[in-house]
């Protein structure tokens, strides 16, 4: 009797295959080692300090209203001076070596809007996510004559259509932004503030906000942690977002007038411990 022949594969092809998931994953860590470098150059980069970071904001329609549309039409670089003013005034405050640490930049209207990830995203889909975000800012953004050190894409709705609109988010990886802002003139300073803080996401901050109730977390998420009386809090603290009116009560801050860079953030991207 003949022995049994293999049904396993052809010779050569067990080899083969093996080979090829070695080189899909070699390839893998390569882009994964490419990311983490630009990640730590970007890091090390824009929390030197010593010269303005040129923050470059995208303005997107995020739907076809007309209120959006006569907002867009009217955008103009005065509508964000104000957070410019913001960081002189921080950085005055802790002696920091750039007078004018950051320079805003209005750029043309975007037409394209960026990949969304998904709530249920895992971390594999998030990190994902994450690239696809990053080629989609290059791939719309990545041709401008002046230097961009951040991008911030802001998305406008018409608040009578979209009243509550998604968490905007900063990342540090890559040094980008994306927001989600209302298309009504009497809410620039609101939307200056959410501008402001994923801004300082994308060079090291952290969010210092309680996520079950939004509520800021003390000490490090008080405009004053060390005021007495405690309540109201005068300000807020810009990574926080809100003013804590009582000690089961805040309140959304309308301005950056009434935000300050508090020192655990402070320490987060980097500068003097010593405010005034």
């Amino acid at each position: 009797m003949a022995p049994p022949r293999s049904r396993g594969c052809p010779p050569g092809t067990a080899p083969q295959r093996s080979g090829f998931k070695l080189l899909r994953i070699l390839i893998l860590l390569l882009v994964l080692l490419a990311v983490a470098l630009t990640t730590w150059r970007d890091r090390y980069r824009s929390t030197r300090w010593h010269d303005p970071l040129y923050v470059a904001i995208y303005p997107i329609a995020a739907d076809d209203s007309p209120v959006t549309r006569e907002y867009l039409e009217a955008l103009n670089v005065e509508r964000f001076k104000p957070i410019d003013r913001f960081f002189v005034r921080e950085a005055e405050r802790y002696n920091l070596d750039a007078r004018e640490p950051i320079r805003t930049r209005l750029r043309p209207e975007l037409q394209d809007r960026p990949p969304q990830r998904a709530a249920s995203a895992g971390l594999w889909a998030t990190a994902l996510w994450s690239l696809r975000l990053r080629y989609w800012a290059w791939r719309v953004s990545g041709h401008a004559h002046e230097p961009e050190d951040i991008r911030i894409f802001v998305l406008y709705h018409d608040p009578a259509l979209t009243p509550t609109v998604p968490h905007s988010l900063g990342l540090a990886k890559g040094l980008i932004g994306v927001v989600y802002a209302f298309a009504r003139p009497d809410m620039n300073g609101e939307n200056n503030v959410v501008i402001a803080h994923e801004l300082l996401h994308t060079v090291g901050a952290t969010d210092k906000y309680n996520f079950a109730d939004d509520s800021p977390r003390f000490p490090e998420g008080y405009g004053d942690p060390t005021r007495s009386p405690l309540y109201p809090q005068p300000t807020a603290e810009l990574m926080a977002g809100r003013r804590m009116l009582a000690p089961n009560r805040w309140q959304q801050a309308a301005s950056l007038d009434e935000v300050v860079v508090g020192p655990f953030t402070a320490l987060e991207i980097r500068w003097p411990q010593h405010a005034r």
